[in-house]
């Protein structure tokens, strides 16, 4: 719960940067401050929404097929297309924490 309020004195490139950097991070400007402040890492990681998508893709179509099993009418089920997509998905991502953890 945040029930206080700081007051600070800051020149306006250096708020500008915080709002820039706010934004890059996808944090409103007191989240930012806050976590850099309590020395908390913040990442970046570009291209990580279209990952996301396609394993939330990849889950639905899971669960498409468990409800199908559970319901008698699907009874072999070849989940290597699945597991090789998931496998792909799960290299970019590595490749992505990779190239963060590399830059910062």
């Amino acid at each position: 719960m945040k029930d206080r309020k700081l007051s600070i004195r800051i020149s306006g490139e250096d708020l500008q940067t915080l709002h820039h950097k706010a934004a890059r991070a996808n944090l409103s400007l007191t989240e930012y401050i806050t976590k850099c402040s309590l020395g908390k890492q913040i990442f970046v990681i570009n291209g990580l929404d279209e990952v996301i998508r396609q394993q939330k893709a990849i889950g639905r179509n899971l669960n498409q097929l468990t409800t199908l099993c559970n319901m008698g009418k699907v009874d072999l089920v070849n989940l290597q297309p699945l597991t090789d997509e998931y496998a792909k998905l799960n290299q970019t991502l590595t490749e992505l924490l990779d190239r963060k953890r590399w830059a910062a």
